[in-house]
């Protein structure tokens, strides 16, 4: 019979069993299966904010000095702080945005426009290249980013580096916003920017070779311009070998992101300084476009930091590639991969193989008299531009008349 003194009894022996059970399990944290487990719960945690944060490495005794930093854990093993204040920008830019090669390209698409898709403003003709990318890339995050978007994400990721913001906001184009926000974007979260009027013709999974591991790729850029075998391609072209800019797939933190980054906020806080920010809509491509850019790539190309003793690399090494060039950790993808069916300097059609992005080229953001859509430099490129200047010109003249009438 259950008599008080055995029912207490009882109840003591299971509140002392539960105590040890519970001390026990806690302290089983400490053993190698709950450090391995824990790692394994922080790194799924961890894969939402890949983008800013690097991951563990491969080896044992760094992925604990990681941890530790990461839980704001004191240990022996953490790297002391750094006053950021103290810093060169490029500097800074790393210790911001740290590049760890191994991870994963991120799965973001960011494209930029005056209107996102759901707004009844953004045009018809635009929504299929859109579309486009989104149906090549399922799972992907995609996002079109408003000017007025764009300057509040730019706020919440540099909020830390007021001298970029300034450079961002003093510029006095939208087209330098846009150019600058796109190796922002990159530089912060990675994944793949693209023009609004660009086709995704194939899933940015196949840029890569298969016979190239994807961790030993950090940045994937193409060729815009192949002016090898001309020797006026000064008269027409801002660079011999020209890399465009209108697609790029990079991982966060990227050497050349950094290095771009704090060459536009120099020369634009410069300017600024000086009083002399007006730039001329033909100039844009040397202050934030391709121009600037390809100088950064093969600026990266021919750092002793990155290729000791490999040589001066130049855009010899890149003319008429009908195939993927790998440098360091850069794949430098062939003409035809961004601009197939342009019909010239050996692009190839948009049914190659190695044809990735179709681009409109539609050139919004310039004057009517600089677009040259459809233009085929075959060395008639002056009575091309001239009867497109003429043809606008009679479509205007008609369009006045037919307002008169």
């Amino acid at each position: 019979m259950l008599t008080f003194r055995r029912a207490v009894a009882a109840a003591a022996l299971i509140l002392t069993i539960l105590y040890l059970f519970t001390h026990t399990h806690s302290d089983s944290s400490l053993s190698p299966l709950g450090s391995a487990a824990a790692e394994k719960q922080q790194q799924q945690h961890g894969t939402e904010h890949a983008s800013t944060t690097a991951s563990h490495p491969k080896d044992d005794s760094s992925k604990s000095s990681q941890q530790a930093s990461t839980n704001f854990k004191k240990s022996s093993t953490q790297r002391p702080l750094v006053d950021p204040s103290t810093l060169s920008l490029p500097d800074k830019l790393a210790y911001h945005f740290p590049y760890d090669l191994p991870t994963k390209f991120p799965a973001y698409i960011w494209q930029t426009w005056k209107h996102t898709p759901a707004s009844g403003d953004f045009a018809e003709s635009l929504r299929p290249a859109e579309a486009s990318w989104s149906e090549k890339h399922p799972g992907f995050v995609h996002e079109v980013v408003t000017d007025a978007v764009a300057l509040h994400l730019l706020r919440y990721l540099y909020a830390a580096l007021p001298e970029v913001l300034q450079a961002y906001e003093a510029l006095p184009l939208p087209i330098l916003k846009a150019d600058f926000f796109r190796y922002l974007i990159l530089l912060a979260r990675g994944g793949i920017y693209t023009d609004i009027d660009t086709h995704a013709l194939r899933s940015a999974l196949d840029w890569i070779p298969p016979s190239v591991p994807h961790e030993a790729v950090g940045l994937v850029v193409g060729i815009e311009v192949d002016a090898a075998d001309r020797e006026d391609w000064a008269e027409w072209y801002s660079r011999r070998i020209q890399l465009c800019q209108w697609t790029i797939q990079a991982k966060p933190g990227h050497p050349v992101l950094r290095s771009i980054v704090a060459r536009i906020t120099a020369e634009t806080l410069r300017r600024q300084k000086a009083g002399a920010l007006h730039v001329s809509d033909d100039k844009v491509v040397e202050f934030t476009g391709p121009a600037v850019w390809t100088d950064a790539v093969f600026d990266f190309f021919n750092d002793d930091k990155y290729f000791k003793g490999v040589g001066n690399i130049t855009w010899s090494d890149f003319t008429g590639m009908k195939g993927p060039k790998k440098v360091g950790d850069v794949v430098v993808l062939p003409i035809t991969s961004f601009s197939p069916g342009v019909q010239t300097m050996g692009s190839g059609e948009y049914d190659d193989p190695m044809a990735f992005v179709k681009h409109e080229f539609e050139g919004s953001w310039k004057p009517e008299n600089l677009r040259h859509i459809g233009i085929v430099y075959d060395g008639t490129e002056n009575e091309q531009i001239e009867a497109q200047q003429k043809a606008q010109q009679e479509a205007q003249a008609q369009k006045q008349q037919q307002k008169q009438a």
